[in-house]
């Protein structure tokens, strides 16, 4: 294989270019070599010179991956230090031992346990109190034993607790494999099913449903498997390549939901979860642009329905009649607030709301009709339901964060309105809240747009234009950048870095117009809007052009390729984590997981307006001979999201391309998948790279 690689690497055209702040010996990167492939669409011929890079089964592409690693490493060598500093910094604000906050799942108490030195939790139950003797449920430390990468999917329990169906992914493709465990002995049912995305146990606690993939891993046929037999029922199969399918119990576990969905459009089948024989029954059709989610509280079904309500609204139907003209209102829609979702109890309703960018609960009281809400004290915040398995209860638990406030686990009574903290992540080391500030400010774009930004800062912060400042984004499918706690960004904070989080259009921090309003053809909304965040942060002086860095993952990765491509002269340094830069061929590609179903997300490049305004951003496409930033770009080979030759390509052709001696390197993790490393101690250093290599970039060497 070592000479193999001698003779595979003397394809690379080696170049030399001069480092700054980086290792000015690592001169030689590897440049891929250039095999023309050759496309027509819509009148316009396309050239791709790096198409090869997709072999994944070729040694030339492992060997091509693997110099890139090795010219990383040899790169980043000055920074070692600061990799390590970080690191360790990071192990002693975290608490490596610990327990999670326990929950009531029928007759025991469910929670998981870490150790320090392991990099995995270890899953146990007690029963009837957390006084009882520990059952280890699964010990992920020792499934991991043969395997680089180690992920739990799914965790179903039987009604009676003697049942666990679990899934494992050990290569980070999420390609996960079920399995079914006896919990009263320990032992293992020879059962085992692949490709299996989710499951649910009927109440007659041998009857299991489960979904299984298709070759481009869209979720997509129901079967049912009960414990001993050989031969599994096919339930379900969804035709349409928009639609995936997923299976989930109502909070009362009385019926069984098969969920049916687009990113666009909804469908839910129902069946009583103790009638496994019987058949699902449609509660409403699909009908394009309707999304809707369900639940079920003593025979009524409760709906949050998008129909005639952009925000969503919530309505109660009863089960044998769900149709819109038996809908009663249980919350209007309102323009300004977006409905999130909801959790259903015996005695109380409890609803999740996004206002003005900031996630509220409220809670209803069957009984009285009386609905009270739940405050929070900052400014900038996040709080959300926590694990919430038991209907009959008058508990009701949720986690509150911010920037400044650990992860804080709370029982809420929803009788006495009063809040218990159970658990608050502890930070080791002396962590002092009041040593930070948060705010929000808004930036105008140039339609007029206000676009929140969220900051968090050491105390006395001098606007001057002097301080470094790392900027994040994501802006994609509606998903909301919440401001959470992050033990390891201290490590930033605590070196006089700003941080912040551009709220930009595409996401669902300001309800569905914000989300509609930044994408498809409208998707260029979400990059001006980063690129305007930015201006305002240095026009407001809070850092100047040559302090400032920016971060996106996956999604947020396209952002990265997107505004580099537009604007390179206003940032200093960037991280492209496991990005999406390969627009066009990606969405010409229906092998390829995700595209069929992001179709309504990005558009069509098959249509010729879609494909012209997708050419107008896509980054690997937009790559021009001009001066560029910094540049880490992060991948992993066995990523099933976004496939590790996109940023392989990317990497190959802005090297080619780029009329600048700024660092560009690309680490490309060979035993990984879209999230990263998978043990916790191996995710450490990952965040200690990036963040070393972004603040090596800004002159911070400690």
């Amino acid at each position: 294989m070592q000479n193999l690689r001698k003779v595979v690497l003397s394809n690379f055209i080696l170049t030399t270019i001069t480092m700054a702040q980086f290792d000015p010996s690592a001169a030689m990167p590897p440049v891929a070599k250039k095999i023309a492939k050759t496309d027509v669409l819509h009148g316009e011929t396309r050239v791709d010179h790096y198409y090869w890079l997709r072999g994944k089964s070729s040694p030339e592409v492992i060997s091509y991956l693997e110099a890139e690693n090795s010219y990383m490493e040899a790169v980043m060598r000055p920074t070692k230090p600061l990799q390590e500093t970080i690191y360790n910094e990071i192990l002693k604000r975290t608490k490596q031992t610990d327990l999670s906050v326990p929950y009531r799942l029928g007759e025991y108490w469910y929670y998981t346990r870490t150790e320090e030195g392991k990099q995995y939790a270890i899953y146990c139950r007690k029963k009837g109190s957390m006084e009882a003797t520990e059952q280890v449920v699964l010990e992920l430390n020792e499934l991991a034993k043969g395997h680089k990468f180690l992920g739990l999917g799914l965790y179903q329990v039987t009604n009676d607790g003697n049942l666990l169906a679990y899934s494992l992914d050990t290569t980070g493709f999420r390609q996960y494999q079920l399995r079914m465990k006896d919990m009263t002995d320990g032992s293992e049912f020879p059962d085992s099913i692949g490709q299996v995305n989710s499951a649910v146990w009927a109440a007659d606690n041998k009857t299991l449903f489960y979904v299984k993939e298709d070759h481009a891993k869209r979720p997509y046929r129901l079967f049912k498997h009960v414990l001993g037999s050989k031969n599994d029922e096919s339930i379900y199969e969804e035709k349409d390549e928009l639609y995936r399918i997923g299976v989930y119990r109502s909070n009362d576990k009385k019926y069984i939901f098969l969920g049916i969905g687009s990113l666009i459009t909804s469908e839910i089948r129902y069946l009583p979860s103790d009638k496994p024989t019987g058949q699902f029954k449609i509660i409403l059709a699909r009908d394009t642009g309707h999304e809707y989610d369900i639940d079920h509280r003593d025979g009524l079904l409760y709906i949050r329905s998008n129909k005639n309500a952009k925000n969503f609204r919530l309505v109660t139907a009863p089960v044998d009649n769900p149709q819109p003209n038996n809908w009663k209102e249980l919350i209007a829609h309102r323009p300004e607030v977006k409905i999130e979702g909801f959790d259903l109890f015996k005695n109380n309703a409890v609803v999740t709301e996004r206002d003005k960018g900031l996630l509220k609960i409220k809670v209803l009281d069957f009984r009285t009709g009386r609905w009270q809400n739940v405050d929070f004290p900052e400014p900038v915040y996040t709080a959300f339901p926590a694990n919430n398995p038991e209907y009959d209860t008058k508990l009701f638990r949720f986690n509150y964060q911010s920037f400044i406030t650990p992860s804080s686990v709370y029982d809420y009574d929803m009788e006495s309105e009063k809040r218990t903290l159970l658990k608050q992540t502890e930070v080791l080391g002396g962590y002092d809240p009041s040593q930070y500030d948060s705010e929000r400010i808004y930036a105008k774009s140039a339609d007029g747009t206000m676009v929140p930004i969220s900051l968090v800062y050491k105390k006395g912060l001098k606007r001057d234009g002097s301080s470094q400042l790392y900027l994040y984004g994501y802006g994609s499918y509606g998903a909301s950048s919440n401001a959470t706690f992050s033990i390891p960004r201290l490590s930033l904070l605590d070196r006089g870095v700003i941080y912040a989080i551009g709220h930009i259009r595409g996401g669902g921090d300001l309800g569905e117009q914000w989300r509609e309003d930044g994408k498809m053809m409208k998707k260029k909304n979400t990059f001006t809007d980063f690129i305007v965040c930015a201006e305002h942060l240095i026009q407001k002086k809070y850092t100047s052009a040559q302090r400032l860095v920016i971060d996106g993952r996956s999604a947020g990765g396209l952002l990265i390729g997107a505004v580099l491509n537009m604007r390179p002269d206003l940032f200093k340094a960037a991280h492209a984590g496991v990005p999406f830069v390969d627009v066009i061929n990606t969405m010409l590609d229906e092998s390829v997981p995700l595209t069929v179903a992001e179709f309504v997300e990005w558009g069509n490049p098959k249509k010729k307006d879609e494909y012209a305004y997708m050419r107008t951003y896509s980054p690997y496409d937009n790559i021009e001979a001009k001066a560029y930033p910094d540049m880490l770009v992060t991948t992993s080979l066995n990523d099933s999201q976004v496939m590790y030759w996109e940023p392989a390509k990317y990497v190959a052709k802005m090297r080619a391309l780029r009329k600048d001696k700024n660092v560009l390197v690309m680490r490309c993790n060979m035993g990984a998948g879209h999230g990263g490393a998978s043990g916790r101690y191996d995710a450490f250093k990952e965040t200690a790279l990036i963040y070393a290599f972004l603040l090596n970039s800004l002159g911070i060497t400690k």
